[in-house]
């Protein structure tokens, strides 16, 4: 077993965690923040926009099942990374598309995609950034696994449901056996 880490911004945490989670290969998948100036930000702050974090998830995935490569593509094809610190209503800097990675040959790899595959997804500009990952914090423990713990929430029904659908749809092949439907 190869476990590699790599951390991305694609809007609301909860939405990037509940893809994530049912990707075969995924070990752990964590919302938290990174990007910002505030150091142990809170969810009320980094909602408020003054921190300058982004809501992001932190993806452990086995090399051995998933490759980095694939990571990032179902990164790329399950958020809108064209438009600029907004998820559809969720608007803010917190919301940015981003990567973060942690060795030269992350940052290779999510130059790469965002290169070559992300443009056949979309008509418009990729405005995703790839940063070194900086510090990194843990979101509270209430955003953890939230989709799951909390799936009749209004949220999750409006906004997550159809995104899980579409991602279920997709990446069949790529899911967790427990999850495939």
């Amino acid at each position: 077993m190869n476990i590699e880490t790599i951390t991305v911004g694609a809007g609301c945490f909860w939405c990037v965690e509940a893809v994530f989670q049912e990707l075969n290969g995924v070990k752990s998948v964590f919302s938290g923040y990174t990007g910002g100036h505030t150091k142990n930000p809170t969810y009320k702050e980094v909602c408020s926009g003054s921190t300058g974090h982004n809501e992001v998830a932190q993806i452990t995935f086995d090399t051995d099942v998933i490759s980095l490569e694939e990571i990032l593509e179902v990164f790329f094809s399950t958020h809108d990374p064209t438009t600029l610190n907004r998820q559809g209503y969720d608007v803010g800097t917190q919301y940015r598309s981003g990567i973060y990675y942690t060795s030269e040959a992350q940052k290779a790899v999510a130059e790469k995609v965002k290169k070559e595959f992300a443009p056949t997804l979309y008509d418009n500009p990729i405005v995703t950034e790839i940063e070194k990952l900086g510090d990194y914090y843990q979101a509270e423990d209430y955003h953890q696994n939230y989709y799951t713990l909390n799936p009749n929430y209004g949220y999750c029904k409006a906004v997550i449901n159809p995104k899980v659908n579409k991602f279920r749809k997709q990446y069949r092949e790529k899911l967790k056996k427990e999850v495939e439907k």
